[in-house]
């Protein structure tokens, strides 16, 4: 079980050392032009390749999960009750409330990621679902990949899905954060695409034995029409070079068993 300081101070203390999204501007040019159902559709192949890719590839099918940046859904979708107990990690007390009210995790805390106060090697898999691409916009990633594999047992396994920056969105999407119009163009200024070449390097510098896949080469604001002809291409996102051009990636850094010999 993983244990953790409740209270006022340790929420303020948290919400100081790591802020959470930027805030959002709905009045944004990309979703006056899609429509929800457009949406859905991306929405629901995600999920679905995120369950083939960790049914293939994770191996672990019980034990504990601390998904890190749980909002209100810390990725219930990838580790089901009972197999898995969930414990959801966030800096905004309002969502760490929900997640546990609403069924999304069986327990919660308020807490910044790279400093939480936990022991070593107490969870089976730590879950960055789509948050890792907001936390480099304040600060490097450094601190949490050493944070997972210091909290990660032996055998357990980081699970990081962001966006890609070597897919072709990824990099229109860094050219509009560095020229400032990210947020009139799609509603915040805080989605970085991380490269797939830092996330194996931070992965492997903190210990872990790393691999990366493509989750899905589609866009979500293509129309469903054209996500459906784009999307049997998902199925290759497992080769090593095609992973690296994936819009949404998937790492998996493993803990090894054994401490490596000096």
């Amino acid at each position: 079980m993983v244990t953790h300081t409740h209270g006022h101070a340790a929420r303020a203390h948290a919400q100081a050392l790591a802020p959470g999204s930027e805030p959002y501007t709905p009045e944004n040019l990309l979703d006056q032009l899609t429509s929800r159902d457009t949406l859905e559709h991306h929405y629901r192949q995600l999920e679905r390749r995120e369950q083939e890719l960790l049914h293939r590839r994770l191996g672990i099918t019980n034990g504990h999960v601390l998904s890190i940046g749980c909002g209100w859904q810390p990725g219930r979708h990838l580790f089901p009750a009972p197999q898995f107990y969930m414990t959801g990690v966030d800096v905004d007390p309002s969502k760490v409330d929900a997640v546990v009210r609403f069924g999304g995790a069986d327990d919660a805390f308020v807490g910044a990621a790279g400093e939480m106060a936990l022991g070593e090697g107490v969870v089976d898999v730590v879950l960055y679902r789509l948050v890792l691409h907001h936390i480099a916009f304040h600060q490097p990633l450094t601190s949490c990949f050493r944070e997972a594999a210091r909290v990660l047992r032996p055998g357990g396994a980081m699970i990081a899905i962001e966006p890609g920056l070597w897919h072709p969105v990824g990099l229109a999407l860094a050219i509009a954060n560095r020229t400032g119009i990210a947020t009139a163009l799609h509603g915040t200024p805080d989605d970085v695409p991380l490269s797939p070449r830092t996330l194996l390097r931070e992965a492997r510098d903190a210990g872990l034995a790393a691999e990366l896949h493509a989750v899905t080469y589609t866009w979500r604001r293509l129309p469903a029409a054209l996500q459906r002809t784009i999307q049997p291409i998902d199925r290759h996102g497992s080769r090593p070079r095609a992973a690296m051009l994936g819009h949404t990636v998937m790492l998996i850094a493993r803990k090894p068993l054994r401490r490596p010999a000096r």
